[in-house]
Formats: structure tokens, C-alpha cells, sequence
């Protein structure tokens, strides 16, 4: 058979020596590792102060051009708290998802020290990011943002500035649920309004002259179809992952599972932290139930059990996946 660049690529992969356990910086001692989580990167820092300043102004146009000069006290009322309590919802969501670590892969752990504690078998293999000189645990991909490698990584997004991964998944899905309820809400609110000042005179609609109300409602009308389209196939997409257990990445890669999948309302409950309750719905509750262990920085050939013949081409196999997250 003809040997190939990547054939070849795979074979050095395989070495022992390819880890390159000298060439490694040990991990950050346990004090270093409380520090808040939080991505350096100037067009991911934008996107999130955009975001911010998109949902004040909504706010800014639903209470003052369209509630506070209302006459139906009641009608303003509900209004407002309800759709605050949405904004105020969808803004800590985005506070959760940004400053929530992702499931970073502990970075630099591919030293000689921590290779030979794993106590490796004949058969076993382990993948090293050369990247961020990690241990790479199975479904896990480098980030070229965050520069690290982060567990079940769905997509890097730059509107949260940070990876979407298996620890801050819930909080961009409410992220995204959050933003296009409220969405809907002023669009049913600017329609309700624009019929409101076409049977009244312009003038007592709004406390702004007509046409600063018609250009204020109109791009809030702009803005909010728009989110509400964007952030609603996010969340259906985010939500078809979970119950499928795939992420996007795998997805776009057609990357055959390797894993035992969890799918349907077991994925679902993986995601949110146990059994559905009212601490779904809210981004301050923290995923404190975890059924399955983090996934392993070692996957294991059934040495014992397979010819050499098969065991190359296990290990071929395998590391042809891995090859394909570099």
C-alpha cells in the first residue's frame, strides 16, 4: 500500500516520542485556577458590548416611546415587568455563558509526570494537543480563540465571547431562548403601538415628535426580526445537539460517534443539571448534577482481544479522528 503524507503524519502521531512530555510547561498550581474565566479577544469583546447596548436600547424605545406615554396604566405595567424581566433574564444568561469556563482541558498537562502517572497499558493511547500541549480527552477540539482545547466544543461564538462547551451550554440555550422571547414581544408591541397612534393623534402616542417615534420604532421593529430569527435557529439548533449528543462540530465534520450516546430527555437533563424544575429557566443555577464523569484523557485498544493486525488498524482508525480536530 501506498504510504501517503498522512499515513505518515499518523504513524509519527503514534510514537511515543510525539508527545513530547520535555517540551511541556506543567500546569498552573490549584491557587491559579479560581480566576474568573474570561477571553482576551478584542472583536469577541465588541460583539458582547453590541449585544449589551442592542437590548438597553429595546428597552430604552419599549418604556419610553411606547409604555410610559400610554394611558392604559395597566397595560403598561404588565408589559414592563414582563418584558424587563426577560431583557434582565437574557442579559445574565449572556453574563453566564461569557464568563463561564467551557470545560477547558487542563492546559500543559502533557508532562512526563502526568503521562506516567495515567500508568498506561500495552494497547493504550492517549492524544496530545500540540497546540496547548494538553492531554486530549476524547470530543475534545482545540480552539484557536480561546486557545485552549475544550470539552464536547460546540462552536466558538463571538456574541458571548467564549466556546460553547459541555459546562455553559445551558446558559447560551437561555441565552438564546431569552433574546427571542423578548424579540417577539416588542415586535407585538410596536405592531400594537403603530395601530394605537394611527387611530390617536401622533402627537399624544409618544413623548418624542412623530418622526423620531416612527424612526425609533422602526429600527426596533429592524431589530428585533432580525435576533429573532438569528437567536431562534440557534436555539433550535443548540437543542437538536443536546438531544442528539452531538455537537456542531461533529456534525459538520460527519464524525462517527465513538461514545455511547445520551440522547432525548436524558441529554436534555445532562445539560441543565438534573431533573427538569424551574432551575432550567434560570442562569444563576449552577449544573450541580452531573450523571456522567467528565470524559476520560485516555482511550483504550482492546489489546488483549485483537490480533496485531487489528490493533494497527484500530489505532489507524482512531487516530484519524483525532487527526481531524488539529
Amino acid at each position: 500500500m501506498m504510504i501517503t503524507p498522512i499515513h505518515r503524519f499518523r504513524d509519527i502521531e503514534r510514537k511515543p516520542e510525539y508527545l513530547q512530555p520535555d517540551k511541556c510547561v506543567p500546569p498552573p498550581s490549584h491557587s491559579s485556577l479560581g480566576t474568573m474565566w474570561f477571553i482576551r479577544d478584542g472583536c469577541g469583546i465588541a460583539c458582547a458590548v453590541v449585544t449589551w447596548m442592542l437590548v438597553f436600547y429595546a428597552d430604552f424605545v419599549v418604556l419610553l416611546v411606547m409604555l410610559v406615554p400610554s394611558r392604559d396604566y395597566v397595560y403598561s405595567v404588565i408589559n414592563g415587568i414582563l418584558f424587563n424581566t426577560l431583557a434582565f433574564l437574557a442579559l445574565a444568561s449572556h453574563f453566564r455563558a461569557m464568563l463561564t469556563d467551557p470545560g477547558a482541558v487542563p492546559k500543559g498537562n502533557a508532562t512526563k509526570e502526568f503521562i506516567e502517572s495515567l500508568q498506561l497499558k500495552p494497547g493504550q493511547v492517549v492524544y496530545k494537543c500540540p497546540k496547548c500541549c494538553s492531554i486530549k480527552p476524547d470530543r475534545a477540539h482545540h480552539c484557536s480563540v480561546c486557545k485552549r482545547c475544550i470539552r464536547k466544543m460546540d462552536h466558538h461564538c463571538p456574541w458571548v465571547n467564549n466556546c460553547v462547551g459541555e459546562n455553559n451550554q445551558k446558559y447560551f440555550v437561555l441565552f438564546t431562548m431569552y433574546i427571542a422571547l423578548i424579540s417577539l414581544h416588542a415586535l407585538i408591541m410596536v405592531g400594537f403601538h403603530f395601530l394605537y397612534c394611527f387611530e390617536e393623534d401622533w402627537t399624544k402616542c409618544s413623548s418624542f415628535s412623530p418622526p423620531t417615534t416612527v424612526i425609533l420604532l422602526i429600527l426596533l421593529c429592524f431589530e428585533a426580526l432580525l435576533f429573532l430569527i438569528f437567536t431562534s435557529v440557534m436555539f433550535g439548533t443548540q437543542v437538536h445537539s443536546i438531544c442528539t449528543d452531538e455537537t456542531g462540530i461533529e456534525r459538520l465534520k460527519n464524525q462517527e460517534p465513538t461514545w455511547e450516546k445520551v440522547s432525548g430527555w436524558e441529554g436534555m437533563k445532562l445539560a441543565f443539571g438534573g431533573n427538569f424544575s424551574l432551575s432550567w429557566l434560570s442562569p444563576f443555577s449552577d449544573l450541580s448534577c452531573k450523571k456522567l464523569p467528565p470524559a476520560r484523557a485516555v482511550t483504550v485498544a482492546p489489546a488483549e482481544t485483537l490480533s496485531q493486525e487489528e490493533i494497527e488498524q484500530f489505532l489507524e482508525q482512531t487516530v484519524a479522528v483525532q487527526v481531524l480536530k488539529y
